[in-house]
């Protein structure tokens, strides 16, 4: 299979983990819609959503920018329709745009609690469901999220509940979609890394360099999300996947290639210490 003249709407491409999705899946020849805020240079963030479909186009894909505030359910409505407009519809969606604010209940005041949860559970729910119609027309359907398998006995639950309630609500509501569209065909999986992935988010908030060092490519996540959306809708859905489990499982053993800093210990993610 492949991906080639597929359509993938990803959230949150403009840099990172979604970028390099849309960049894997353009070397297939895919239409990527990328979707998030950012249009100006911003001084601690790296890329806009121009030179992330830049680099689509340079891979091989068709892009389309879209700027896109995933809090404002009618701006989800005009990216779908600017989808559609341009490509004729959408096979995938990859919600992958988050904010984080780690730290505990009198550490995350509501701001941050809102910003998490509107950009995190409901973000994924709004954008699932604008493009479901679409969907169910498309050539073996995915949804793809990124979050966490869900781990009760993970420090991070009481560590850091606002956080954890955000990506386990992602999870939970894509593990209901499994449920929901597996009659439809579209299948619904959550993809999580195994170590700190190095992007813009560890940089400025989780330890600069050092943290880092001792962390992965994106393009390990990329490669996995590529395997699951290659996969075939009908059986592969409703998982809780980690991206070198699936590498492994497909016969992908040496992952050294990822590393930031070759030989330095890798940075094991967050949710999987249980």
């Amino acid at each position: 299979m492949s991906l080639a003249g597929k359509t993938l709407f990803i959230t949150g491409a403009s840099r990172g983990i979604g970028l390099a999705i849309g960049l894997r899946a353009a070397r297939d020849g895919a239409n990527v819609v990328v979707v998030a805020k950012t249009v100006e240079p911003h001084p601690k963030l790296p890329g806009t959503i121009h030179t992330a479909a830049a680099e689509i186009e340079a891979a091989g894909g068709k892009a389309l920018a879209v700027q896109c505030d995933v809090r404002s359910e009618e701006q989800i409505q005009r990216a779908v329709a600017a989808a559609i407009e341009r490509f004729g519809g959408i096979d995938i969606v990859v919600n992958n745009a988050s904010a984080i604010r780690l730290g505990g209940t009198a550490q995350v005041d509501a701001k941050g609690f809102d910003l998490m949860t509107s950009i995190g559970p409901r973000a994924t729910y709004l954008v699932t469901r604008a493009a479901l119609p679409f969907l169910e027309k498309g050539a073996n359907p995915h949804v793809l999220t990124l979050s966490p398998p869900i781990a009760l006995a993970s420090k991070w639950v009481g560590a850091a509940p606002a956080y954890t309630f955000k990506k386990y609500g992602m999870t939970l509501l894509t593990l209901g979609f499994a449920a929901e569209f597996r009659a439809r065909g579209i299948a619904a999986n959550a993809l999580w890394p195994k170590t700190v992935i190095a992007t813009a988010a560890v940089q400025n908030l989780l330890g600069g360099d050092a943290v880092i060092k001792a962390s992965r490519t994106p393009a390990i996540v990329a490669d996995a999300a590529y395997l699951v959306l290659d996969s075939d809708a009908r059986t592969c859905t409703g998982n809780t996947f980690i991206d070198e489990d699936v590498l492994r499982a497909h016969g992908i053993s040496d992952l050294d290639g990822y590393a930031v800093a070759p030989g330095t210990p890798l940075g094991e993610d967050i949710f999987l210490d249980a």
